[in-house]
């Protein structure tokens, strides 16, 4: 995904982006480099040496800095970058088990009944077409027990969920 517009929006205090799929925001509270009312935002441009997928802002005084669209993804709790993020911890933590397991990858695909080149596939962190019931499946595999704890956030500031995984019994 790339960020497409930016803008500063003074009067709500936040960036406002524009991607192919929806727009976000992001408060000026929330910015490692907080703008005031005597250092204000002179300039802010989509940042085609990230790739399109930052913003970076100048201030009065000459400090810059960027702001990557995780950021805003996380801030607005986009559910496909929530769904990513997850599918990447579990596969992280089952990449960590695999290497310090004895099991051939070959004996996990005949736990899983699958193929030893599925096996690679969900062992690949970007991949992101497989499902978080495989990863758990995968995990289960390895002797692991997943879980997983669900909060509430009342007052936004809450990391996003937790996800553990216990080797063993």
């Amino acid at each position: 995904m790339i960020i497409h517009e930016v803008k500063a929006n003074n009067r709500q205090a936040c960036f406002q982006i524009k991607t192919r799929r929806e727009e976000f925001s992001f408060p000026f509270i929330k910015l490692r480099l907080v703008p005031s009312s005597t250092n204000r935002i002179t300039d802010v441009y989509v940042d085609r040496e990230a790739g399109k997928q930052a913003i970076t802002y100048v201030l009065q005084s000459g400090d810059e800095d960027t702001v990557h669209l995780d950021d805003f993804l996380h801030y607005n709790r986009d559910p496909d970058y929530v769904r990513e993020l997850t599918l990447y911890n579990l596969t992280a933590h089952a990449v960590d088990l695999v290497k310090r397991s004895q099991l051939p990858k070959r004996e996990l695909a005949r736990k899983l009944k699958t193929s030893p080149a599925q096996v690679y596939r969900l062992l690949d962190p970007t991949n992101y077409t497989k499902t978080i019931d495989q990863m758990v499946r995968l995990l289960a595999c390895l002797d692991c027990t997943v879980e997983v704890r669900v909060s509430e956030s009342t007052d936004g500031t809450d990391e996003l969920r937790d996800i553990r995984c216990r080797s063993g019994s």
